[in-house]
């Protein structure tokens, strides 16, 4: 189910370090590497209700730990959903994981190197980041990794406060899906991009032993995602050359120059990862109906709350995550 820790024969190292002498940015200097248990001490379970009014009950640390929803190893971090018990009707639904780190950064290079997303009908998984000072949407939230159900596409979004538009057209390989930002419009939809690629969301991306996601928040640049496939020719010796991924046009781009201020709509974010199910997306009548997902359960909620075995698939497998920023800048 879950990867092993490769070991490397002699000959191996060698090559991977040859290649990773090749990788220090001449823009960034890495700060932070989270691996395995770093996870643990760097990041804190989040236990309150779902906002987004999820059927999802998050459990504190030692919970995750005990039920094994949260394991880790020297090279790996697992979170996970509850896939063995049905859920009562007075539950607040499926036992489930979300951690925020303890550290916010401002102007920052994040890169997370994942093998495997949660996947599968009822979920709501995202990697993203919102303001420490708050309160929200005050200091804007990023969703960098963000879908629904049988997506195969992720979908990268800024939620802000008013006065925050997006360009209908400009440099990114994905397709705009909408250009306010505020979350006081179309309910909160955001300014979101479609990603192009099939691979970069869900089944299809835990499939090709998924891949690296990388977002750039600048001050001075806006806002920039990418998605690298595990067999992308950018990667070398296993690892994205940042300055050439720098230069490449990313698949999701914010500019934040002309109808968006940042000094106005962002600060010092910190990180999230989480998994909820149902609620106000993946929940939402139009969205269940419109999926195949439908033909299992009338609603969303029932769905989770009768087939514990259909989240077997439900869990992040996290390789590493670096986070990097501008030199000259400690945070």
């Amino acid at each position: 189910m879950y990867t092993r820790c490769v070991i490397l024969v002699f000959a191996s190292l060698v090559v991977v370090a040859n290649a990773q002498s090749l990788l220090p940015s001449f823009t960034y200097n890495l700060i932070v590497s989270h691996v395995g248990y770093d996870f643990l001490g760097n990041f804190s379970w989040e236990t309150a209700d779902d906002l987004t009014h999820g059927r999802v009950n998050y459990v504190d640390q030692a919970t995750a730990l005990k039920d094994n929803l949260t394991f880790v190893s020297d090279c790996k971090f697992v979170m996970r959903a509850d896939d063995t018990k049905k859920v009562t009707k007075s539950a607040r639904g499926r036992d489930s994981v979300r951690i925020h780190s303890l550290n916010a950064y401002d102007d920052a290079l994040f890169v997370l190197d994942i093998s495997h997303m949660p996947q599968g009908c009822a979920t709501w998984p995202a990697w993203w980041t919102l303001s420490e000072k708050g309160p929200w949407p005050y200091g804007g939230e990023i969703d960098i990794i963000e879908g629904v159900n049988l997506n195969q596409r992720n979908l990268a979004s800024l939620h802000t406060t008013p006065n925050c538009t997006m360009p209908k057209v400009r440099l990114q390989t994905g397709s705009t899906v909408s250009t306010s930002c505020d979350t006081s419009v179309n309910y909160n939809q955001g300014c979101g991009v479609s990603f192009s690629e099939q691979d970069s969301y869900g089944t299809s991306f835990n499939a090709v032993g998924g891949g690296f996601y990388i977002m750039e928040k600048s001050s001075t640049k806006g806002i920039s995602v990418w998605f690298i496939t595990r067999d992308s020719l950018l990667l070398l010796g296993g690892e994205p050359p940042l300055d050439l991924v720098l230069l490449s046009i990313p698949d999701a781009y914010f500019p934040t120059n002309i109808n968006c201020d940042y000094s106005e709509h962002f600060n010092a974010h910190r990180i999230v990862f989480d998994l909820t199910f149902c609620g106000d997306w993946a929940g939402s009548e139009s969205v269940w109906n419109a999926s195949t997902c439908a033909a299992k359960a009338s609603t969303c909620d029932s769905f989770v709350d009768n087939n514990p075995d259909e989240f077997t698939e439900a869990y992040w497998e996290i390789n590493s995550l670096k986070i990097y920023t501008p030199h000259g800048l400690l945070r």
